[in-house]
């Protein structure tokens, strides 16, 4: 392949430490005229563009932007596919919301052309709102994660996906069987997982919807691949953990039954996890576990509040996700103004650089690609965003009045939205263009 290398320069601005373990200002890196490298999809090089245009060629390639701020790719570790048509859907909690709303709209993706169009649609809204990889739960039926995974591979994205295994407490449209979600499964892991940049995950809905057999054979999936990923939902709404305690007497918890069958590990994901207890995010961390911080669905569906501070006494790795549909907005920098809030209800604040550590390099951590994704580091995949300080009237107005990057990154994450996102570039390839 001939050598593709290509400059781009504006203000830079990247996580590389977690704010809540080094401190503020050792937690990023920010260059006001900053260039980055790209070659063959990989960064090669970043710094100050005056340092670094002397170091390459003269016939380079260099797009130059004015008033906007490169960074990472956002990362969204949670989120469902199959949910797409039914965002915005009105007036239930969690348990009637899932039987009102979600089962009937997934049972739709039995149809693969329906998979396929709804595929085409989220893939395009990620891209649109900056999200460059997602942890993205399936429906129950294996063309809706076929559908997925062929949309990403074409454009060479970096994600993660999984077909839903639920055998009860679901309609009988819905429903599969503890040994038709292994086998279906398993094809799929052998079709897709590690296959250009997907991954797989398994993906049991959560507790209540899986037998002791289903999740006995989630844990074996585990156990037979190695670096699978796995994904499922914890502690999100009070009656949820009731229903829980009635249906795993036996166990002493809600994570304890996750424990039990052995679905804890480096590179499981639980969503929400806003009533979980000092134990339960203690034995979280132990195991590298790591908790989709879900803010805006949190809110829409009245689950209540994620305690950060508690994960971050405790050293838990935690990334954001958008929920969509309990999510009512692809765009995570609409997700951290909702974090923002989450933690203001609670007494505790929510730097601006802590929010673009959870939605970068946090949710990288979270996933175990830090080595690939989630900053701007050399070596790693060239997914960037260009973000646009011109994108509303309001917008501009607004930053012109900004001292610094710490007030440009926050009102950027307060008043930014899809309209902010200029340009998506992943593994050094134009995706998106406002």
């Amino acid at each position: 392949m001939p050598l593709t290398r290509k400059a781009y320069r504006a203000a830079i601005l990247h996580s590389i430490a977690d704010p809540a373990e080094v401190g503020i200002e050792a937690s990023y890196e920010y260059f006001e005229d900053g260039l980055l490298v790209v070659e063959n999809g990989q960064i090669s090089a970043i710094g100050h563009a005056t340092e670094l245009l002397a170091t390459l060629p003269a016939d380079i390639e260099i797009t130059h932007y004015q008033n906007a701020l490169i960074t990472p790719g956002l990362i969204d570790t949670h989120i469902h596919l199959p949910q797409t048509g039914m965002v915005g859907a009105y007036g239930e909690q969690l348990l009637d919301w899932l039987n009102t709303y979600t089962f009937p709209c997934e049972s739709q993706f039995a149809d693969k052309a329906h998979a396929d169009e709804v595929a085409d649609i989220f893939i395009k809204e990620l891209l649109r709102n900056g999200t460059t990889t997602a942890l993205v739960f399936g429906s129950v039926h294996p063309q809706s994660v076929n559908s997925f995974f062929e949309a990403a591979q074409q454009l060479d994205l970096r994600m993660i996906a999984g077909k839903v295994m639920m055998d009860r407490n679901a309609p009988d449209y819905l429903t599969d069987t503890a040994e038709s979600s292994y086998v279906e499964s398993k094809a799929l892991i052998e079709r897709w997982h590690g296959k250009g940049r997907l991954h797989y995950a398994v993906t049991p809905r959560f507790a209540p919807t899986s037998t002791p057999e289903q999740l006995t054979l989630a844990g074996q999936l585990l156990g037979e691949y190695p670096d699978l990923y796995m994904q499922t939902h914890i502690s999100e709404n009070l009656k949820e953990v009731e229903w829980v305690k009635e249906l795993f007497p036996e166990r002493k918890g809600y994570l304890d039954v996750y424990d039990h069958y052995q679905l804890l590990g480096e590179r499981s994901v639980f969503a929400h996890g806003v009533h979980l207890c000092d134990d339960e995010c203690a034995r979280l961390a132990e195991t590298g576990s790591a908790i989709a911080f879900c803010p805006t669905s949190n809110f829409f569906l009245g689950s209540g509040l994620f305690n950060l501070p508690m994960a971050e006494k405790h050293k838990l790795n935690v990334g954001l996700g958008t929920d969509v549909g309990g999510g009512t907005s692809f765009s995570l920098l609409q997700t951290l103004n909702e974090a923002y809030k989450v933690m203001q209800l609670q007494g505790a604040r929510l730097s601006p650089f802590k929010s673009l550590y959870l939605a970068t390099l946090g949710g990288a951590r979270a996933l175990r690609l830090e080595d690939k994704i989630g900053t701007l580091h050399a070596g790693t995949d060239a997914d960037f965003l260009v973000l646009d300080y011109n994108a509303t009237p309001l917008l501009s107005y607004r930053l012109k009045q900004a001292n610094n990057i710490a007030e440009t990154l926050f009102v950027l994450m307060t008043l930014g939205d899809d309209r902010t996102v200029l340009q998506t570039y992943a593994a050094g390839k134009l995706v998106h263009q406002r």
